[in-house]
């Protein structure tokens, strides 16, 4: 299912995009600030690039670029 990132509370949008980009694996040696690439996670779901994709049998989100997602999770947007 997915959830517009509209719906979250800033805060609770802040704190699932911080701990996304700082997950291992995904910073690949990239050494730019928290806050440059918390914004540009922001600036992806913003533009529809991202969406943050929640798991009902793990009760978890995750972010995902838009690409990467089944075409009948965006057709149920």
């Amino acid at each position: 299912m997915l959830i517009p990132y509209d719906l979250l509370q800033a805060e609770t949008l802040t704190g699932l995009i911080e701990d996304f980009v700082t997950r291992d694996g995904t910073d690949n040696g990239d050494e730019t600030e928290l806050t440059v690439r918390v914004q540009r996670v922001r600036r992806a779901l913003e533009k529809g690039e991202a969406v943050i994709v929640f798991d009902a049998d793990s009760q978890q989100c995750q972010l995902a670029l838009k690409r990467d997602v089944p075409r009948e999770w965006l057709e149920q947007e």
